[in-house]
């Protein structure tokens, strides 16, 4: 069902989301599940998808990347680390950043990376806000580096 939006700006409704409203009806990545909780399908957005991603115990999702859209990536819970090829250096590295609780990350448009729970016991969850209004995610072989991994804390 089409959402219809007024002319009048000031007469449009707030919508509100429970936990149970999340739809698994998003773009998935083989080792996460995705929810979808604002995109265009859900609330009518035009630039603004949010959601939220789980990473069960031990998980490593694919590759991807989330074509021309901004991500920002808060951390609810768990340790998730986001793995990434740095090309600014004299040779590609592969870098892995190591969240907790509270952290933010920000990937830019087009950047392969996964995301991967090292933790044997806790499901890391994440809430996740991009500038489209669907999850694009295009899934990858390779991250196209498999040199040396640094940890940045």
């Amino acid at each position: 069902m089409p959402i219809t939006i007024p002319e009048d700006p000031f007469h449009r409704r707030l919508h509100h989301i429970a936990p149970g409203g999340l739809t698994s009806e998003t773009a998935q990545t083989g080792g996460m599940h995705r929810r979808a909780a604002i995109s265009g399908k859900t609330v009518g957005s035009s630039r603004l998808w949010m959601g939220q991603t789980h990473v069960a115990p031990a998980t490593v999702s694919a590759n991807h990347h989330h074509g021309e859209s901004e991500t920002a990536i808060y951390v609810v819970s768990g340790t998730p680390s986001f793995v990434f090829v740095d090309i600014e250096e004299e040779e590609p590295v592969e870098v892995r950043i190591n969240t907790k609780p509270g952290d933010y990350i920000f990937v830019p448009p087009y950047v392969p990376h996964r995301e991967e729970n090292p933790d044997p016991d806790l499901e890391a969850i994440v809430v996740i806000a991009r500038s489209t209004q669907d999850a694009i995610v295009v899934n990858l072989d390779e991250l196209t580096w498999n040199g040396p991994v640094l940890t940045s804390q």
